[in-house]
């Protein structure tokens, strides 16, 4: 772990190579991710369900893959040649997407690549700071903004290209990204100490299966339980790749001066909106959570989670107007900037509280569990319009309740969550 200070920051050196590297495998990500569903849609000809069907299980395998990436970074790997792997395998996918014959075999490297990386860099990001280490929560917010400065690039490159050029053009930029991504990884890796080194043999979780004390179980329990709350959370919020993508491209004002801009484009929005956003709001943390004012994690969990349910009010109120013609921009960015607030008040300090409350032998593993539980959040998002009409129920107000309902009841327990993680701020 280390303790020294790298500038205006006052953070680790570390953090900003692992803060470009996440930058680029997000531009990456996000690239294609802006582009599937209307590349289904608008290119391959597929209907509408079966397009968000794909989008649902490939973003689902996505977020639950980290479980297998974790443990074998945990028991073999080392946190460092997971991203390694992780890193060249995602490559291979966004090239692979170039040639439409590939798909499947592309999302499945994209797919693979993506358990060895995600739960391995934000493992790396904890490791710099101590269990108590005030700056935690603020340097998770900082390596949240290398997130979104990529997924803010990304659709406006990709989404741009794709309409210019050809889907190729577009698929082939994340690739590019990726590449640059591993470039900064391999090169930055001296900034990390000790850090992610492969366990020695005599120390690996195989020789002490889960030999956890029972303060370090209740520990895993109470993750455990807040993993099924953030499920409300990201399956309303990945509606951004889908429904809301759709919202853009067939129901919003696109024109400026006489010019349709891409739909994609509006998947910027929410990575702008928290590149303006974060900064405040990791300055907010760094005081609040070193005064005696402090809220538990989870508080400020359940206040994402209500902002998210307010979101979605708006977005519930301009469908009602979407059949009388194109809507104004207005709803979709005010939406988004509620759901941006939503996600910075929950998936930040999520990452760090993972980082700090998960017992060192198992926190890859840990980190796993948690974007797996995003990974069943996304199968959800892309699947709940389906199941949602066969008893015909509106979509948007459904996801109104859920993030209102379940932000209140974990509210309600943040007590005894607290109690159970002892320690957890």
């Amino acid at each position: 772990m280390s303790t020294a200070r790298s500038g205006f920051w006052q953070h680790p050196p570390g953090l900003a190579m692992l803060f470009f590297t996440e930058m680029w495998e997000r531009f990456s990500y996000y690239g294609m991710r802006a582009l599937l569903v209307l590349y289904l849609v608008t290119a391959l000809g597929q209907e509408r369900a079966a397009a968000l069907q794909v989008y649902a299980i490939y973003t689902g395998l996505v977020y639950i893959t980290p479980i297998l990436g974790g443990w074998l970074a945990d028991r073999y790997l080392g946190a460092r040649r997971a991203v390694l792997l992780g890193a060249g395998l995602m490559a291979l996918g966004h090239f692979a997407m170039v040639f439409p014959a590939l798909l499947h075999p592309a999302l499945g490297l994209l797919v693979i690549g993506s358990g060895f990386f995600k739960p391995n860099i934000s493992t790396l990001v904890g490791s710099l700071y101590g269990p108590q280490d005030p700056r935690r929560d603020s340097a998770f917010t900082i390596f949240y903004m290398g997130i979104n400065l990529g997924a803010f690039l990304a659709p406006l490159v990709t989404g741009t290209l794709a309409a210019a050029y050809g889907w190729h053009y577009g698929f082939a930029a994340a690739g590019v990204g990726m590449l640059l991504g591993l470039a900064i990884f391999w090169r930055g890796q001296r900034w990390l100490g000790d850090a992610g080194l492969p366990p020695p043999r005599s120390g690996r979780i195989a020789e002490t299966p889960l030999a956890l004390t029972a303060a370090e179980w209740r520990r895993v329990l109470g993750l455990a339980i807040v993993s099924v709350f953030i499920i409300f959370f990201w399956m309303g919020f990945e509606q951004a790749g889908g429904t809301m993508n759709l919202f853009a491209e067939q129901h919003t004002e696109r024109e400026i001066l006489g010019w349709t801009f891409p739909a994609a484009w509006f998947q910027s929005v929410n990575p702008l909106f928290i590149l303006l956003l974060a900064p405040l709001l990791s300055w907010i943390w760094t005081r609040w959570d070193a005064s005696r004012f402090a809220l538990p994690v989870t508080a400020k969990m359940a206040f994402g989670m209500l902002l998210l349910g307010l979101g979605f009010v708006v977005l519930a109120l301009a469908e009602t107007q979407a059949g009388q013609g194109l809507l104004g921009p207005g709803w979709l960015l005010g939406a988004y900037f509620l759901h941006t607030l939503g996600e910075l008040f929950l998936s930040p300090i999520g990452l760090s509280m993972v980082s700090r409350v998960a017992p060192g032998r198992v926190l890859a593993l840990m980190m796993g569990l948690w974007f797996a539980a995003m990974g069943v959040a996304s199968y959800l998002a892309g699947t709940l319009e389906s199941l949602l009409t066969r008893w015909d129920l509106p979509l948007y107000w459904f996801l109104v309740g859920t993030s209102v309902g379940t932000g209140l009841l974990l509210l309600l327990i943040t007590p005894w969550l607290s109690r159970l993680m002892a320690g957890t701020r």
